[in-house]
């Protein structure tokens, strides 16, 4: 019955329990409402933060914008005759005249040989 005592704690008296998340005994009644003390140094801070973040977003878009003018972008920095030929030009194909198997079936070629590494010596 020693043992049963001293393992188990004593229980709390009524005045010892939580109420409300806070002991009784707590100095102050209003520690919960604490935060609100700060609460215009914390709002300070927040706003700088959102003023950073929109001027770190400002100074990124003009990065971009920068970057823009530095590239060469065909349909935006040729007139628009340049354009059309430049669509002209992408569509063109090579072409003699002379189908695939045309050119397989006149090849000197040996399809059977070894394919060529350079470097290695046969």
């Amino acid at each position: 019955s020693d043992l049963a005592s001293t393992t188990a704690s004593s229980p709390k008296s009524k005045e010892d329990q939580v109420v409300n998340g806070h002991d009784e005994k707590e100095n102050n009644p209003f520690a919960e409402y604490m935060w609100m003390e700060n609460e215009e140094d914390f709002n300070r801070q927040v706003e700088e933060e959102l003023q950073e973040q929109e001027f770190l977003d400002r100074c990124f878009q003009e990065m971009l914008e920068e970057e823009d003018q530095d590239w060469f972008i065909p349909s935006r920095d040729l007139p628009q005759g340049m354009g059309q030929l430049q669509q002209q030009l992408n569509g063109l194909t090579v072409a003699d005249g002379h189908s695939s198997e045309d050119i397989l079936s006149k090849s000197n070629l040996n399809p059977d040989a070894k394919e060529f590494v350079p470097g290695v010596k046969y």
